[in-house]
């Protein structure tokens, strides 16, 4: 998608790896089969990936975040519903009408972090495989 990747590619300061992260939940979602992605860019507010599947009961699976309050300083929200994951790590937030005014589940991405974009991807494929049940 060219304006991810002209986004992307105009991200110069990344203090927190938040980029490699944002850049590696992209690919993934990409990845997988049938997943729609759409891209809503909100400079001064936030850059939002929003990934989906066609005829599911939901319109989105995985809500990626860059919020861009602080252009030098950019943090990630990653979040999914609350019921189409778990977080056995409890590295998330359960925030109230949090994803298209659902209980969603929120993981901050705010310092570097190895081991987040794994964790990230799970979940992520968690909600997916949910979705997919959702199909009609």
């Amino acid at each position: 998608m060219k304006q991810v990747d002209k986004f992307l590619a105009d991200w110069k300061v990344d203090n927190a790896d938040t980029r490699k992260v944002f850049a590696g939940m992209y690919q993934f979602l990409q990845s997988l089969d049938g997943a729609k992605i759409s891209f809503v860019p909100r400079p001064g507010v936030s850059y939002s990936l929003r990934a989906g599947l066609a005829g599911a009961a939901r319109p989105i699976f995985a809500l990626v975040d860059v919020i861009d309050d602080d252009p030098t300083s950019r943090w990630l929200s990653v979040c999914f519903y609350e019921d189409m994951i778990t977080d056995p790590d409890g590295g998330g937030e359960m925030i109230p009408k949090g994803i298209l005014n659902e209980d969603g589940y929120c993981f901050d991405v705010e310092e570097p972090d190895p081991s987040i974009l794994k964790y990230l991807k799970q979940r992520a494929q968690e909600a997916y495989a949910k979705a997919l049940e959702s199909v009609a």
